[in-house]
């Protein structure tokens, strides 16, 4: 038995895939954090701990003549975030219904990966982990309020910023959804789109990121940040009455930065 409990919801098969298929098209475009990252996993939900690779000395000795030392491990982190659907619109679905209401699971979509893209971007201490932006040993950058026509020059200032501790490409853009918008929106003089001219500076992605704070500029040469997965993201249940399924969407995960001088914040 799955400790996501499915077997126990009153779900059809036909009601599950659409769930699944649901989750899965509406978490693709929230994800950001994993298209600029290392992404190891999933694991599976047993998975608890990353291996740092490190050890501490532990007091006293076990006995005499031998010392003691102990692994270090970044435990992982269980995000949950509850959603309800109606079983009227479960039985719809069944009859052939193609447009059932979906709503709660879109807003735990939209949470959870803002959580993820918080917790990769700017951390979650209580949990052990330090964001990029946090990590970066370089001085952040300054946008400027809506100063679209300068985004390039504040980006290759830190595309120059990586290269000059020896940090190559390609790099990557992570975006708040307003930076986003306001880039996308943007042409610059002679009508040349701003995404496209950032794009030829970076070398990489543009990526639309909720919850990223300002921007972040990140080197994609790979082994500097680096997500492991647990239990990828799945969707479970909780419990059920007369009229509606509880479900969550969980998943568990660690994150590190290898090399905080393999990216630049750029504030606003």
């Amino acid at each position: 038995m799955s400790h996501l409990l499915r077997e126990h919801a009153p779900i059809t098969s036909a009601g599950w895939d659409e769930i699944d298929s649901e989750a899965r098209e509406r978490l693709a475009p929230n994800l950001a954090a994993r298209k600029l990252v290392d992404f190891t996993g999933p694991l599976g939900w047993e998975h608890s701990a990353t291996n740092l690779g490190r050890i501490v000395p532990v007091a006293g000795e076990p006995i005499a003549g031998v010392e003691a030392v102990q692994r270090r491990v970044l435990p992982l982190v269980e995000l949950r975030a509850p959603f309800t659907v109606s079983r009227a619109e479960l039985r719809d679905r069944d009859r052939g219904a193609v447009d059932i209401d979906l709503d709660a699971l879109d807003a735990a979509v939209q949470h959870l990966a803002i959580a993820e893209n918080v917790a990769v971007f700017h951390g979650l201490a209580s949990a052990g982990i330090q964001g990029v932006a946090e990590a970066t040993t370089h001085p952040d950058v300054p946008l400027g309020d809506d100063d679209w026509d300068r985004y390039p020059t504040h980006v290759a200032r830190a595309v120059e910023m990586l290269l000059s501790v020896g940090i190559t490409g390609p790099y990557g853009l992570a975006l708040s959804p307003d930076c986003y918008t306001g880039v996308v929106e943007t042409t610059e003089r002679g009508g040349y789109p701003l995404l496209d001219h950032l794009r030829k500076i970076l070398g990489g992605p543009l990526v639309w990121a909720p919850g990223v704070r300002g921007a972040v500029v990140v080197s994609l040469r790979g082994g500097d940040f680096l997500f492991e997965s647990g239990q990828d993201l799945s969707v479970g249940y909780d419990s059920h009455d007369a009229d509606v399924v509880n479900l969550y969407l969980e998943e568990s995960f660690s994150f590190r930065v290898a090399t905080p001088e393999a990216a630049v914040a750029l504030t606003m």
